[in-house]
């Protein structure tokens, strides 16, 4: 792993690591909301560096970061169409499209990101990327999202009393509304781009997410608490359009799925460092940080939301095989 943090370090460096792709036979137009240097960002780019020399300069991935292709909602309809050849999203947005992806997305499912990377990487995960064909679209990877928690401009949240009527944006997810619904709060669907002024004028209250997040949008600047409830471990996806999949061949399809695999570990590490660079920016601002919030009251309220959305036999295995995951 140091040989690879190594290596990654100095493909980040390097003059080559470019978004614009301009003498490849193939080139794979590639979306994500996130900023550049982001990790998902730099994953796909180092996705990118691997395909370009196992292609031997045929396939090249040009990424286009700060949602200059869209918001998530448009570009995964924008990827189904094969107007987007890959789209690096959240899982949330696919829970209104792909059932089994709701499973991912319900609140403390993860006992903590090394259960979460056992589930994803073993049987349950890549059963789950397989549905995607169902949807025009190829699942090639999880990547991580970290631990969501809740952040506001109002007040600090020391309990599941104080989410008591607070507005909080959320992902267009109906296991996220229901979550926000059932600690008490009022959840709004909204575009990751709008959340930043929202809370300025007074939209909404807050938002929930994890540390790079927080951070990179600058939405610790207008909100000043910050609750570590870790209500949610969503992984994030790489998908391809399954249009833009079905014109390769299948050994060009081969090099795509291992490069995207490969990218993985290198996401990994980037997002720990990343993770940790954030919360020490954050905290040196002055938000204030609640970090120990009985969450026994917060993992009980969500009885409801298990209810509503594990319905099916499929869904109700799932859950299962992700817990019994050691």
């Amino acid at each position: 792993m140091k040989h690879l943090k190594t290596s990654v370090v100095a493909l980040l460096a390097s003059a080559s690591f470019a978004t614009a792709a301009t003498a490849c036979d193939i080139t794979l137009k590639s979306s994500d909301t996130h900023p550049e240097g982001y990790p998902t960002v730099a994953a796909v780019q180092y996705m990118g560096e691997l395909l370009e020399e196992r292609s031997n300069g045929r396939i090249c991935v040009e990424v286009f970061h700060s949602a200059q292709l869209g918001e998530e909602k448009d570009t995964i309809e924008q990827t189904q169409l094969g107007v987007i050849d890959l789209n690096r999203v959240s899982l949330g947005p696919f829970n209104n499209i792909i059932e089994e992806t709701k499973v991912f997305s319900l609140p403390y499912i993860f006992r903590g990101t090394d259960h979460m990377h056992k589930v994803v990487d073993g049987e349950v995960g890549e059963s789950i990327l397989n549905e995607f064909s169902n949807h025009g679209l190829v699942g090639l990877a999880y990547y991580d999202g970290g631990s969501r928690s809740f952040y506001n401009s109002k007040k600090p949240i020391t309990s599941i009393e104080d989410v008591e009527g607070l507005k909080f944006r959320v992902m267009q997810s109906d296991v996220f509304v229901d979550m926000v619904s059932a600690l008490g709060g009022n959840a709004t669907p909204l575009p990751y781009g709008e959340v930043y002024s929202s809370i300025q004028t007074g939209v909404i209250d807050g938002a929930e997410n994890n540390w790079p997040s927080f951070e990179s949008s600058g939405h610790y600047e207008v909100a000043g608490y910050y609750t570590l409830d870790q209500h949610l471990i969503v992984p994030e996806v790489l998908v391809m359009s399954k249009k833009s999949w079905d014109g390769l061949a299948p050994d060009d399809q081969e090099l795509i799925r291992d490069a995207a695999k490969d990218s993985v570990p290198v996401m990994r590490e980037l997002w720990a460092a990343r993770e940790k660079a954030s919360e020490e920016k954050v905290r040196a601002a002055g938000v204030e940080i609640v970090e120990d919030v009985d969450k026994t009251p917060f993992i009980n309220a969500m009885d409801p939301v298990y209810e509503k959305h594990v319905k099916s036999d499929k869904l109700k295995d799932l859950v299962q095989k992700i817990r019994a995951v050691e």
